[in-house]
């Protein structure tokens, strides 16, 4: 497996599961894996391909540990699997996840609107997770994502003194990373810098992936402001799919394509193929058709006299 830091940065294609689980269609699990590898042939080195949650909550995901065991075929590609539970986790590492992310939202109105759970229990969830990998998969990574650390719809303003708290305690109980996402597509620049430059701060190296929606369309003025916080993993969504299904009026991840056209064009090298990626929309196409695409870049295509190399 290609280690991220061969690269400038790490990009975390979260399409096959943050987008899939907003969509009312359920793609056919041949077309997930059509798609995961076109992803895989762009260079993608780390893919979020699906959650392990119960079928009747997100039957979108009902083929979770099918579509795993496929996407390991992929050798450099890193599979990571959504679980918001323990029993989330033990159905992830039978399938043979390498890499478990769980989401703790900042906000306790959304926690409990998402899993159920207040925060604290969250955190309770998540050493239950930390002990089971230390038995069975203690080379598997638990990450967690910190859901709504900008701003709730359900609640509004999130006080970046409880993200912190929040941060310090999962940090406590041994999670290997910790990012923040804008779940709610609320945050501007400005709060992105401040709070990633405290989290460094707070837990240093543990800080995590900027999980950036284009609700308002600063997404990828978000992810620059995180970038030069110091953040070097980013998560995104080919053609933009994807949203919180429980939080009113999330739309819209970053989309992949426009991300990694940013970062090889100021000189940022991602370690991926950015016209194999346009390429992957066409198997997204295949398995959702009718469902908007989005991207800027895409539509432009490269500009006149492009020097910077893409691979």
């Amino acid at each position: 497996m290609t280690h991220p830091d061969a690269f400038d940065v790490l990009i975390s294609e979260v399409g096959p599961r943050d987008g899939l689980q907003s969509v009312k269609a359920t793609m056919p699990t041949a077309d997930k894996q059509r798609w995961i590898d076109a992803l895989a042939a762009a260079g993608l080195r780390e893919i979020e391909v699906a959650s392990f949650v119960p079928a009747r909550l997100l039957p979108q995901m009902a083929d979770a540990a099918q579509v795993v065991q496929h996407a390991r075929q992929h050798a450099q590609v890193r599979v990571m699997a959504l679980v918001p539970n323990l029993q989330g986790a033990q159905h992830a590492l039978e399938a043979g996840a390498q890499k478990l992310t769980l989401p703790v939202s900042a906000s306790p109105a959304h926690s409990l609107a998402n899993v159920r759970k207040t925060p604290e229990d969250m955190v309770q969830e998540v050493a239950a997770v930390l002990r089971l990998r230390d038995i069975v998969a203690p080379g598997v990574p638990v990450e967690v994502g910190m859901s709504t650390a900008f701003g709730c719809t359900l609640q509004g303003p999130v006080p970046e003194d409880d993200v912190l708290r929040l941060a310090q305690q999962l940090a406590a109980i041994g999670v290997d990373e910790i990012g923040l996402s804008d779940t709610t597509g609320m945050a501007n620049p400005a709060q992105v810098s401040r709070l990633f430059k405290r989290m460094f701060q707070e837990i240093g190296p543990l800080t995590g992936a900027a999980h950036m929606h284009n609700t308002r369309g600063l997404g990828l003025a978000n992810c620059l402001a995180a970038y030069e916080a110091g953040v070097r993993t980013f998560d995104s969504s080919l053609a933009g799919l994807g949203g919180c299904p429980y939080a009113p009026g999330a739309s819209g991840n970053v989309v992949t394509e426009d991300l990694v056209f940013m970062f090889e064009a100021m000189g940022v090298s991602t370690g991926v193929d950015w016209a194999r990626l346009v390429a992957a929309r066409e198997a997204l196409k295949a398995g959702l058709p009718g469902e908007p695409l989005y991207g800027m870049s895409p539509e432009a295509g490269l500009p006149r006299g492009w020097n910077r190399q893409i691979n």
